[in-house]
């Protein structure tokens, strides 16, 4: 053999055994749908949408979110009928006093069709705009003072000052108007502190003497209560008004026993109308026994 061929052989045989080899290792074909799978899986959750939290406190689901909406603009439409604007407007054009153009289709077709619809505070008009429904119709002081009238005249007695408050445009104003003309009166009501308003009716007035009325501002009854005043009335001759206040419940009456429920045993009369009619056999029946004892005998 040429001793160049044998020379180049072991260089060769050296040269490998110095530069290291990585041998590649062979896939299995079970393996292969793993790795498939995998890479679906990282794709598929690489592709999903990052949860925002604007997204998130917008979401039209939320039946908190679209109260919240209808809530707002309930809010907005009582502000507007206080300062006096009363025209109608569409759903869009209340969205967008309100700052809540961002709303999603779906709450909007339900706004439109179903809440603004069916709440109290709130009245459509057949063009199919919306407009505040106070509890009362009120414009101006004159309505007012004629609405308080009818109350007094029908005996229905006073207004709620918060539904007055609602009801008409610039209530304070018209309000303090009208007490200074000595036309209206407040009473605050006992049972929740509310202020009721009544129509002052200067001619069922009755002029008082002045000594009556101080013998009547001397009496001193702020320690008292209906209870001590009543009875002090009663002592005095005086009969008090009743049904003044709030009634008391009554109590359930207690149910008898039953031994006490039983009817008592009575005893049979004698018939004292056939007195003269009965007869005593006693004796007869005595007799006739002597007689059967004497014969056996």
């Amino acid at each position: 053999m040429d001793p160049a061929l044998l020379r180049e052989r072991e260089l060769f045989k050296k040269k490998a055994l110095t530069t290291p080899s990585v041998e590649k290792k062979k896939v299995d074909s079970k393996s292969e749908p793993v790795r498939d799978d995998k890479k679906k899986q990282k794709t598929f959750t690489n592709s999903a949408p990052k949860l925002d939290i604007n997204t998130y406190k917008t979401a039209t689901g939320s039946s908190q979110y679209r109260f919240g909406v209808l809530a707002k603009i309930v809010k907005h439409m009582r502000t507007r009928h206080q300062e006096g604007d009363q025209h109608p407007l569409t759903l869009e054009e209340i969205l967008d006093e309100t700052n809540q153009l961002d709303v999603g289709n779906k709450v909007k077709m339900w706004l439109q069709s179903e809440a603004l619809q069916n709440n109290p505070k709130v009245e459509a008009t057949p063009d199919g705009k919306f407009i505040f429904k106070a509890m009362y119709k009120l414009k101006d002081r004159k309505s007012l003072l004629k609405l308080l009238k009818q109350q007094d005249l029908k005996g229905l007695g006073g207004v709620l000052l918060e539904d007055v408050q609602e009801s008409l445009p610039h209530a304070e104003k018209a309000l303090k108007t009208l007490q200074n003309q000595n036309e209206i009166i407040f009473v605050t009501r006992p049972t929740d502190k509310k202020k009721i308003l009544f129509y002052n009716d200067r001619t069922a007035s009755l002029p008082v003497d002045e000594e009556f009325q101080k013998l009547w501002r001397s009496v001193a009854v702020d320690a008292m209560d209906d209870a001590k005043i009543e009875e002090y009335l009663e002592k005095q001759g005086i009969r008090s008004m009743q049904d003044h206040g709030p009634k008391k419940p009554i109590a359930p009456m207690k149910r008898k026993k039953a031994a006490q429920r039983k009817k008592q045993f009575k005893k049979p009369r004698d018939n004292e109308h056939l007195a003269d009619v009965l007869e005593n056999y006693e004796d007869s029946t005595l007799t006739q026994k002597g007689q059967y004892s004497s014969n056996a005998n």
